[in-house]
């Protein structure tokens, strides 16, 4: 099965941040019959976050070692297109959710018809938009 994951869950992943991760979830990641991907936005957001200080990753020395760690975990980065780009335009945004990052993430998983893990209780509100959402409860 293939899957997306949300910068958060990148985070949780690259920063071996176990207790952030359901059981559930923890059995989807470590299960290595499953894809995972990253949309290129969500790694966009995760180096920022990184170079600004707001995320520590313990074993990457600067921002550059980001990618090689994610190919460590078996994560592909899925580059965001015009195809993704047009479910953006035709995606309904939540009412207090004005998150364009997220918006694209959600997106392109909506196109991709891949299912998104996520900690953010906002996703759900795309679920009636075609959103395959899997929660990871932390």
């Amino acid at each position: 099965m293939r899957y997306y994951l949300d910068t958060n869950m990148l985070v949780f992943i690259l920063s071996n941040q176990k207790d952030c991760i359901s059981r559930e979830v923890d059995d989807i990641i470590f299960d290595f019959s499953n894809i995972l991907y990253a949309s290129s936005v969500a790694v966009n957001e995760l180096i920022l976050l990184y170079k600004i200080g707001k995320v520590e990753l313990p074993d990457c020395k600067s921002a550059e070692g980001i990618i090689p760690k994610m190919k460590q975990y078996g994560i592909e980065i899925m580059y965001y297109n015009q195809y993704h780009l047009e479910k953006y335009i035709a995606l309904d945004i939540a009412e207090g959710h004005k998150d364009m990052n997220d918006h694209a993430i959600i997106a392109q998983a909506i196109a991709d018809k891949i299912p998104l893990v996520s900690s953010d209780t906002k996703f759900h509100c795309y679920t009636g938009q075609g959103l395959d959402f899997i929660f990871n409860r932390r």
